[in-house]
């Protein structure tokens, strides 16, 4: 049973949708709407269990959510979008990627990873202690499930080995902040396991797009047009 997603439409053209990391909404992307809605109908998503989109009662996981799209994308009749991923929401598109290749047009991935490697060990050090943590009151406290589903994302997923790259089609930009909580090496080894992919780093950390909107959204025109 398919989840109505909160979502908002913007815009005229090829589809763009916007898809969000783990523990926000769709507002992350308030720097980036307006402006890529002049070239595109733009779609911002909020994922499962995210923002205003209901948890529903699957498996709470970064192939479920890019199943839900795939769902979303049928129920509005989007037969090929280009995607942008930021952080959790680029693992998405870069599961949605490997398993739909013919629904991508273009695909853009700012700060993804494909395993709990990828990320700086100081960041992600905090995020295992409390996922052990919130897992062993899961039973006595809704909001520690909660938690223990939210950062479980962190911790199980999105597990993609780098050769998988190799199959992903779209035309694909890479980007991150110079001082990203993903390690740099990671960041290179993803572009360069994707076919033709361009590498884009921008001064700044993790969440470039809201800290530099204008460098951010002159970086993925750039790419898209």
């Amino acid at each position: 049973m398919d989840i109505q997603h909160y979502y908002t439409e913007k815009g005229q053209g090829d589809p763009l949708i916007l898809l969000h990391g783990n523990g926000e909404d769709s507002t992350y992307f308030k720097g980036q709407t307006d402006v890529f809605a002049r070239y595109f109908r733009v779609f911002a998503l909020d994922t499962r269990g995210h923002g205003r989109t209901p948890r529903g009662a699957e498996p709470f996981t970064i192939r479920q959510f890019a199943d839900d799209l795939r769902c979303f994308m049928d129920d509005h009749q989007i037969g090929k979008a280009h995607l942008l991923g930021f952080s959790d929401g680029g693992n998405i598109a870069l599961i949605f990627a490997l398993r739909y290749p013919e629904r991508v047009s273009r695909l853009i991935l700012n700060g993804a990873n494909l395993d709990p490697s990828g990320v700086k060990r100081a960041t992600q050090l905090p995020i295992e202690i409390g996922y052990r943590i919130a897992k062993r009151f899961t039973g006595k406290s809704e909001s520690a499930r909660r938690n223990a589903e939210m950062l479980g994302l962190m911790v199980n997923d999105p597990d993609i080995a780098p050769e998988e790259l190799s199959k992903i089609q779209a035309k694909t930009l890479v980007i991150a902040g110079t001082k990203d909580m993903i390690r740099e090496s990671h960041t290179r080894l993803i572009a360069a396991s994707i076919p033709e992919s361009r590498l884009v780093f921008i001064k700044g950390g993790h969440f470039i797009a809201a800290q530099k909107p204008e460098e951010f959204n002159r970086a993925v025109l750039d790419f898209l047009k």
